[in-house]
């Protein structure tokens, strides 16, 4: 890809996180912007790709973890979520959710969308925007 004329480049870091479940393709656990941190779908599913528990309730407790395991990687806490993506296979199961969602996360809680995706293949998948701390900033030099 070449660079364009006039256009400046967007800082852009990739976050690995040993520990939360891999990504399935060509996309980093998270990406920090300045001082927004995108993390991307995160399925229950642990850092070898297996399915982890049975119950929803076991679902939700490993996509909330894998997100929280991301955020810490990033330098981040998962209690700073500014927007968060829910995407349910079975609506049915959005109370469970919902309860869930206000005993992990603490106040303020995060805007939010919840989508239901009937094909999704999975009970649960959740993405974040995550409120960072500022980075340290490199005195000028001479």
């Amino acid at each position: 890809m070449s660079e364009r004329p006039g256009v400046t480049r967007v800082d852009r870091t990739a976050v690995v996180a040993d520990g939360a479940s891999k990504p399935a393709g060509p996309y980093s656990h998270a990406v920090r912007s300045g001082d927004l941190l995108f993390i991307s779908g995160q399925g229950p599913f642990d850092n070898q790709g297996a399915l982890v528990g049975t119950t929803f309730a076991e679902h939700l407790r490993s996509v909330f973890d894998n997100l929280a395991i991301i955020a810490r990687a990033a330098g981040g806490d998962i209690n700073d979520i500014v927007r968060l993506g829910a995407y349910l296979e079975d609506y049915s199961n959005f109370q469970e959710y919902n309860a869930f969602m206000g005993e992990y996360l603490r106040p303020p809680y995060p805007a939010r969308t919840t989508i239901p995706v009937p094909t999704l293949g999975i009970p649960i998948e959740l993405d974040a925007v995550i409120a960072m701390p500022p980075r340290a900033t490199q005195p000028p030099t001479a």
